[in-house]
C-alpha cells in the first residue's frame, strides 16, 4: 500500500536525519538497537524455516556486537564473549546442534557487527557527518532506481534463484544512481572526497549495496519468507530496510580510513 509507505517515511526519514545531525551516543544507541531489531526478525525467520537459533540470545550477541562497534569499545573482547557464550548455551542444552550455533553466529555477525560500522563511519573526523549522509542518501537512490527500472525496464533476470524480480537493468540503473549521489556529492564538497575515494566509495556501495540486498534475499528465501517483518508499514521489516548497508557499511568505513 502506498498511504503506509509515504507515512513511515514521513517519520522515519527526519528522525533518521536528526539522528545522523545530532551523531554522539544518540546515533550510537541507534545504531544498537537497529541491530537488535534485525537480529529479532532474523530469529523469526529462521524459526518459520524450522532452522532455530539460540532466539534471544542471538539479538543479545548482535546488539553486543554492534555497540562495541558503534561506541568504539573492545571489539575484540565482545567477539570472544559472544563465542564463549554460543559455545556454553550448546555445551548446556540436552540436544546440541552445530547448525543452530553456526546460524546465531552468522547472524550476529552480518546483522549486528557488520551493518554498526555506521556509527564508525559518523565518528570520522572531519567529515563523518557528511560521509554519513551521503552513504544513506546513495543506497535510498541506489534502491529506488533499481526497483523503478527493474519493474518498469527489467527483462533479464539478475539472479532468478535468489530474487526472482531483480534485472540486470535494475542493477546497472542503480549502479547509475550511486554514483551520481556520490559525484553530486563530491562536488559540492571535493575536499571531503577526493577522486580516488570517489570511485571506490562509490563502486562499493553500487556493487556490493545491492548484493547485500541479494544476500538478504538468500536467507530469506531458504525458509520461505517474503519479507523480514511488519514493524515498518509499506516497507517490510527493518531487516528489510537496512540490508544494504550488511556489506556496504564497513566498506565505506575501511575505503575512506585507508584512501
Amino acid at each position: 500500500m502506498l498511504l503506509p509507505r509515504v507515512l513511515t517515511a514521513v517519520v522515519g526519514i527526519p528522525l533518521l536525519l536528526f539522528l545522523i545531525y545530532w551523531g554522539g551516543a544518540a546515533f550510537d544507541v541507534f545504531v544498537g538497537g537497529v541491530a537488535a531489531l534485525c537480529l529479532y526478525e532474523y530469529t523469526l525467520i529462521m524459526a518459520i524455516g524450522r532452522r532455530p537459533t539460540q532466539g534471544w540470545w542471538a539479538v543479545a550477541y548482535g546488539a553486543l556486537l554492534a555497540l562495541a562497534q558503534a561506541f568504539d569499545g573492545p571489539v575484540d573482547l565482545a567477539v570472544a564473549v559472544v563465542l564463549a557464550a554460543a559455545l556454553l548455551y550448546e555445551m548446556a542444552k540436552r540436544e546440541r546442534s552445530l547448525d543452530r550455533l553456526a546460524l546465531t553466529l552468522f547472524g550476529a555477525i552480518a546483522f549486528g557487527w557488520m551493518p554498526a560500522h555506521l556509527a564508525r563511519i559518523r565518528d570520522l573526523r572531519p567529515y563523518g557527518e557528511k560521509m554519513t549522509f551521503l552513504l544513506f542518501a546513495a543506497i535510498w537512490a541506489m534502491d529506488t532506481a533499481a526497483y523503478a527500472v527493474g519493474k518498469t525496464l527489467g527483462k533479464r533476470k539478475l539472479a532468478p534463484e535468489l530474487s526472482p524480480k531483480k534485472t540486470w537493468e535494475g542493477f546497472f540503473a542503480g549502479c547509475a544512481a550511486a554514483f551520481g549521489v556520490v559525484f553530486a556529492f563530491r562536488a559540492a564538497t571535493p575536499d571531503a572526497l577526493p577522486l580516488p575515494r570517489a570511485l571506490a566509495v562509490a563502486l562499493a556501495i553500487a556493487v556490493l549495496g545491492q548484493l547485500s540486498d541479494l544476500a538478504e534475499s538468500m536467507v530469506k528465501r531458504a525458509v520461505g519468507v517474503k519479507d523480514s517483518g511488519a514493524l515498518l508499514p509499506g516497507h517490510g521489516g527493518v531487516l528489510d530496510r537496512f540490508d544494504s548497508f550488511i556489506l556496504a557499511a564497513p566498506a565505506v568505513y575501511y575505503l575512506s580510513t585507508m584512501l
